[in-house]
This record gives structure tokens, C-alpha cells and sequence, in this order.
């Protein structure tokens, strides 16, 4: 390797945004640090693999696989232009995790298009998160294994937007959701890999939510989402976005990709209500979307 080519390496491996390149085929030829970081996934464990072989696997908000069509990179790859969107990658650990990216092809010395390469961004709100998980560890108000806002804490959030509702008319609304079958998953491959089932679900949870909003576990493989100045019809997006990219998430255990589905009860906040009705009117609409089959929302 000559000086230029070593200070070369040296930049790249060192930016904050996560690099990547790949031949026409789209095999990985060259991974840096920040995409380790971004990803969970070491340069060893991907270069040399096809970018869609249970590494990032991106998907668009509505759920669906771009890898295995035209994703941007591909895209790019053909017809040589500059592209730039906001997908969401697999993260090693299982979870989704939304980030920008920006695609332009690799040319060789004659200018023909020898591969591609992907600039990708974390646009989650992981600051915020952090401090929120200080700050509720601090107040013993988190749940250990999925790092979000336990029970307690839920019940506090949900106190002071009922107040906030009734005093000034400020709307939120509230998801109740359900793992699909996880019993099966803990019959099956045992309660470590449900614990990472359930750690995936949260950290998608995390990786996908507004600052104001708040997701706990309420108990077992049950979460609430308490989402502040929102509509119905923008509860309703953003529940069955999770549902999406809950259904697109997985962990690889022995060789086995191991995903789970989720159910959802979804409720505006109403001005007579307590907490008890409110939860109760949830949980009604959660077990209504168990009963249509699963991996769906209901709203009320």
C-alpha cells in the first residue's frame, strides 16, 4: 500500500457515517469502522457477502425487502446516478434502525462502473434515548432487560396526559401491543433467545420514535406507546409502521432467522377517561386485532 492509498484508508475508516463499498454484484468489498459501530456487524463478518445476506437487509417504511430488487444502491449501480433516501437497516442485535442513505457508483481509472458505494447515517434518536434511560435508572423506573420505561413509570406518563388532556385539551394517544406467539418462541429456542426477541422489539421501538413519545414494557411480552400531539390518523401510521417493522426485524440463532409479529390496540385519549379505561379500552381493541389474525392494528 503506498502513503496516498494509506492515508486514504485512514480518512474513510475514520468518519463518523457508516461506509461501504460493493462490486457490481453487490458483494461487500470494503466496510469501515463507523459502519461497524452503526450496524453491530465487524468488517470480518460482512466483507466478502452479499449486502442482503442477513446483514442490512433495508427496508422502506411500508415493510417491503428492497434488496431483493432495485434497492438505491442497485439502482445506482445501473444507471450510474447519485441517490439519496431514508431507509431502515437490520441491526446485528436484531432490531430496525432507521438511517439516511446516499449512493454513488465506483468507477475505474477508464470511468466504467466497477461497484457501488453506500454513505449511511443513524437518524435515530439515540441522544435522547440515553438520557432518558440515565434518568429513569436513576429514578428506578426502567426495566433492566429491555432498557425502556417499566410499569411504573408508564402509569406516571399516562397521569400527566390525562391531566394535560383534560386541562387544556392537549390530544395524545396510546398503543397497546402484544408479541405474536411468543411463548412459542421460549418453548422453542428458550428464554435467552426470547429475552433478545424481546430486546429487539424495544431497541426498534427506540430507534423509531419521536423525542416527546414514550414506549414501556408492561408486563412480559406486552409494551405501551404513549404518543403526545398526534391525530388519530397519524396513531394509526405510526402503530402499523412498528407493526411493519417488527415483521422485518430478526436475530440469527444457529443458523435460524428468528422473527416475530405484533398485535395492536390503538386509542385516542378522551376527556372522561382514567387509567384504568383507557388501558382497558386498549387492551379491547388488542385482543381485536389477535382475533383478525394477527400482525395488524385496530383503532377506537
Amino acid at each position: 500500500m503506498d502513503l496516498g492509498q494509506d492515508i486514504f484508508v485512514k480518512i474513510v475508516d475514520n468518519l463518523y457515517d457508516g461506509l461501504y463499498f460493493v462490486d457490481t454484484n453487490r458483494t461487500i468489498t470494503y466496510w469501515n469502522k463507523a459502519a461497524e459501530r452503526i450496524s453491530g456487524y465487524a468488517a470480518q463478518e460482512v466483507v466478502g457477502k452479499s449486502c442482503a445476506e442477513n446483514i442490512l437487509t433495508h427496508i422502506d417504511a411500508e415493510g417491503n425487502y428492497l434488496c431483493r430488487g432495485m434497492c438505491p444502491l442497485a439502482a445506482t449501480i445501473a444507471d450510474g446516478k447519485f441517490r439519496e433516501a431514508e431507509v431502515y437497516l437490520h441491526h446485528k442485535k436484531g432490531h430496525r434502525l432507521p438511517v439516511a442513505v446516499r449512493t454513488t457508483t465506483l468507477t475505474d481509472a477508464e470511468g466504467k462502473i466497477i461497484g457501488g458505494i453506500e454513505l449511511f447515517s443513524d437518524i435515530s434518536n439515540k441522544a435522547d434515548n440515553q438520557l432518558r434511560i440515565k434518568e429513569l435508572e436513576r429514578l428506578a423506573l426502567l426495566d433492566h432487560l429491555t432498557q425502556l420505561a417499566n410499569r411504573s413509570y408508564i402509569e406516571k406518563e399516562l397521569r400527566v396526559c390525562l391531566e394535560e388532556s383534560k386541562r387544556y385539551g392537549l390530544p395524545f394517544g396510546l398503543l397497546f401491543i402484544d408479541i405474536d406467539h411468543f411463548k412459542k418462541i421460549n418453548d422453542t429456542y428458550g428464554h435467552d433467545i426470547g429475552d433478545a426477541v424481546l430486546k429487539f422489539v424495544a431497541d426498534t421501538f427506540k430507534a423509531n420514535t419521536r423525542p416527546f413519545d414514550l414506549y414501556g414494557r408492561w408486563g412480559g411480552e406486552e409494551f405501551l406507546g404513549i404518543m403526545r400531539h398526534i391525530n388519530e390518523q397519524d396513531l394509526v401510521g405510526t402503530g402499523n409502521r412498528m407493526c411493519r417493522l417488527i415483521e422485518s426485524s430478526y436475530i440469527v440463532h444457529h443458523h435460524d432467522r428468528i422473527g416475530v409479529t405484533i398485535s395492536i390496540g390503538a386509542t385516542m385519549g378522551k376527556a372522561h377517561d382514567n387509567i384504568a379505561g383507557l388501558i382497558k379500552r386498549a387492551d379491547h381493541l388488542l385482543y381485536k386485532s389477535k382475533t383478525a389474525g394477527r400482525n395488524c392494528l385496530s383503532i377506537g
